[in-house]
């Protein structure tokens, strides 16, 4: 197993970005990708500080890449100077992985997870890419970022969704939209029972449910900590690795 912490350039942010990953060394692949998302106070090296997840990995066969989603919700906001995420994951991120590392490179081979923004960004990026993405799964996802009639509890977040294109990152119309498309990643929702974003999590579910989209969800004991994701990153590597093509 090789831990690589790796700086590039990213052309959509205009700037050098960093990204961690983990490969296996047991073999020569070529290998699936899980792209692991971190939340909005945090940064590439976050999931590997406070979860296992090289131990975790380790007889897997599989790849995962931890890159800085900076503070974007992993969208691309118009606003003058604002952050090209959704271009910087779906572009420079899976570029740069693709042409390093022994990967599976089509949306077979490809997943996405993450906690918090980074639980809402897995699925919305899953959602406007399934060209892309097989599956992905939200920790604790703040899920109703973007909504229209939505206020986002936190400033920073309600400015940037403000600032989006109307409905163009709402997780529930890009639902409806992937659903008549018949294009529906696999997907997966968690979120512990003294989360504030339960409720967000909740109606999400309903929604898809409401669609007649298929997808796991759970709720356990816990809130929005690392205690919660340390417990069930588990269950999303399993899942990962039942709808990847490997």
């Amino acid at each position: 197993m090789a831990f690589c912490s790796v700086t590039f350039k990213a052309e959509s942010l205009g700037k050098c970005s960093s990204v961690d990953v983990i490969v296996p060394d047991r073999a020569a692949g070529p290998f699936g990708v899980l792209y692991l998302l971190h939340g909005l106070s945090d940064d590439e090296t976050i999931w590997s500080r406070h979860v296992p997840v090289a131990d975790l990995v380790a007889d897997l066969p599989l790849i995962v890449v931890m890159p800085d989603g900076g503070k974007g919700f992993y969208c691309d906001n118009p606003a003058p100077g604002g952050g090209q995420y959704e271009a910087h994951i779906v572009g420079d991120v899976v570029g740069f992985v693709d042409r390093t590392f022994p990967t599976r490179a089509s949306r077979s081979g490809r997943a996405l997870a993450g906690n918090s923004m980074g639980g809402y960004g897995a699925v919305m990026l899953a959602l406007r890419h399934p060209e892309m993405f097989a599956a992905a799964v939200g920790h604790s996802g703040a899920m109703s970022f973007a909504r229209a009639d939505h206020t986002v509890g936190n400033p920073y977040a309600a400015q940037l969704a403000a600032a989006l294109p109307n409905g163009e990152y709402d997780l529930f119309e890009l639902a409806s939209k992937a659903r008549a498309a018949g294009d529906v990643p696999a997907l997966r929702l968690d979120c512990g029972l003294d989360d504030g974003l339960l409720e967000s999590n909740r109606d999400f579910h309903e929604h898809l449910a409401a669609l007649g989209i298929d997808h796991e969800y759970a709720e356990h004991p816990g809130g929005h900590n690392w205690q919660y994701w340390r417990d069930h990153i588990g269950e999303t590597l399993g899942f990962v690795m039942k709808h990847l093509s490997l």
